[in-house]
């Protein structure tokens, strides 16, 4: 399987989700990706002490969406109903595989909130709720 997640930048949100879902091990392949990032971009510094001070190890640097890693994913996770919306437009060809991480978990409309430029307390509550998403993706467990 692989799982590819998705928000504007690809230093925060996403970023964050594809580290905490590769910490837990699973038989999935995990990337992140943003709409508008600046390839290469490094993960915001605190996305870096959360994931630290959770011991979760990353090595992160942004990547532009393309359609080739829309082309790769199983599944498509954004992290808004905007960034959704902004994929189905580009490349509707994607549909089928593409879902807000909250549509899919917990089949709710809600939006991971944006911590960038936040407080290190902002970024906390992101990891937070990324974290508790992810805990309830269906496939990460190992079979």
């Amino acid at each position: 399987m692989n799982i590819l997640f998705v928000c504007t930048g690809n230093t925060c949100r996403s970023a964050m989700a594809e580290a905490i879902l590769r910490a837990k091990q699973a038989n999935i392949n995990v990337q992140s990706a943003g709409i508008y990032a600046k390839q290469g971009d490094a993960m915001s510094a605190n996305a870096q002490a959360v994931l630290n001070d959770q011991h979760i190890a990353h090595a992160h640097a942004a990547n532009t969406l393309t359609e080739e890693h829309l082309a790769w994913a199983t599944v498509v996770l954004t992290m808004t109903n905007a960034h959704k919306q902004a994929i189905l437009q580009a490349a509707p060809q994607y549909a089928s595989k593409l879902y807000t991480l909250h549509e899919y978990t917990t089949n709710s409309a809600k939006d991971v909130r944006d911590p960038f430029g936040g407080s290190r307390a902002v970024y906390e509550e992101t990891f937070t709720e990324l974290q508790a998403a992810i805990n309830q993706l269906p496939f990460w467990k190992e079979r």
